[in-house]
């Protein structure tokens, strides 16, 4: 979230110049309640995976392979990203409600929220008894490796495949296609060394290996964590650049002063706004503020603007202008 209280200095060539509707609060017309429906990728994916981790697991068992038990763990916690951001998902699509204004879009950044911590713990103790293993290298059957993990290469690349139509839209569906495409690739890996160990009976490159895919995996999980740590804090979405929003309303027709901006991510796929905008001696009516709106989404992605428009051109008149007061 921020905010932002500095007096403007308007050019007079603002770019409000759009179609509008009547309204006192608005929306662009371009807004869209909730991500595209991509209900059918996830639940074969899911069901996909699911299979995997059970039959990875337990080849990793019968081949005393910790790298293919690691990756099967690994695949756990994509199922379960799958599952929780299907849920949120449809969760997000629920109709608000007196209790909840916004609906549960909120429910896609506690569900990375979990996401993150879950794997976390996973990998974890997955890490320590490969460290152990370091130490004292235990024979595995590298032919089952090989086989089970370009098993995994197949299925995730093709996850990763059904969400490929709404990477560029969506960011839900992004971080699924590259979570399931990054997946394959630490797949692969497996594969690389199962032939390796096939040929040298280096045993010590499974546990190492294993430390490897779990530094891969700490790295994105951390990445994810912190970010949903973010949004669930209300910080300004990475994506947005606060100051260019603030220069934008600042250069709107008649405005003087920007104050009480707050920015802030209302789900993992809407982000909202509002703002004091200072228009002294005149309000500038809904074409304004729809016009004004439609450009926000289109230039920031911003779905849920709301201004408030001051007439007076006095910094005292409003009690939110000093940068201090929330």
């Amino acid at each position: 979230m921020a905010q932002h209280g500095d007096h403007c200095h308007p050019t007079g060539r603002g770019d409000v110049h759009d179609h509008a509707r009547d309204a006192g609060h608005t929306h662009g017309a371009d807004h869209h309640h909730g991500p595209a429906s991509f209900g059918r990728a996830f639940a074969v994916g899911i069901a996909l995976n699911s299979g995997f981790v059970v039959g990875e697991w337990i080849a990793g068992l019968h081949a005393d392979s910790l790298a293919l038990m690691a990756d099967a763990a690994h695949n756990l916690g994509d199922v379960l990203s799958l599952v929780l951001a299907w849920v949120a998902m449809r969760l997000s699509a629920r109709l608000p409600s007196a209790r909840f204004t916004y609906g549960l879009r909120g429910s896609s950044i506690l569900a990375a929220l979990v996401n993150a911590c879950v794997l976390l713990l996973v990998t974890g103790a997955l890490s320590w008894e490969a460290i152990l293993r370091l130490s004292d290298p235990q024979p595995l059957r590298g032919g089952w490796v090989v086989a089970t993990a370009l098993v995994g290469v197949i299925i995730n690349g093709a996850t990763a495949w059904l969400f490929t139509s709404g990477r560029a839209n969506d960011l839900n569906v992004r971080a699924a296609y590259l979570h399931m495409a990054s997946d394959a690739v630490v797949s692969f890996a497996v594969v690389v060394a199962g032939v390796a160990v096939l040929y040298t009976a280096w045993y010590w490159l499974d546990p190492l290996l294993t430390l490897a895919v779990s530094v891969v995996i700490v790295w994105q999980t951390a990445r994810l964590l912190i970010e949903s740590l973010r949004l669930a804090l209300q910080a300004v979405p990475r994506n947005i650049d606060s100051a260019a929003v603030k220069r934008f309303l600042c250069e709107l027709p008649g405005v003087t002063e920007v104050h009480d901006l707050h920015i802030w991510a209302m789900s993992t796929t809407e982000n909202a706004l509002t703002a004091h905008l200072v228009i002294p001696g005149r309000h500038p009516g809904d074409t304004f503020l729809q016009s004004t709106s439609e450009l926000l989404m289109r230039r920031f992605g911003i779905q849920h603007p709301t201004l408030q428009i001051e007439v007076a051109d006095t910094r005292s008149s409003c009690a939110l202008a000093p940068d201090h007061i929330v």
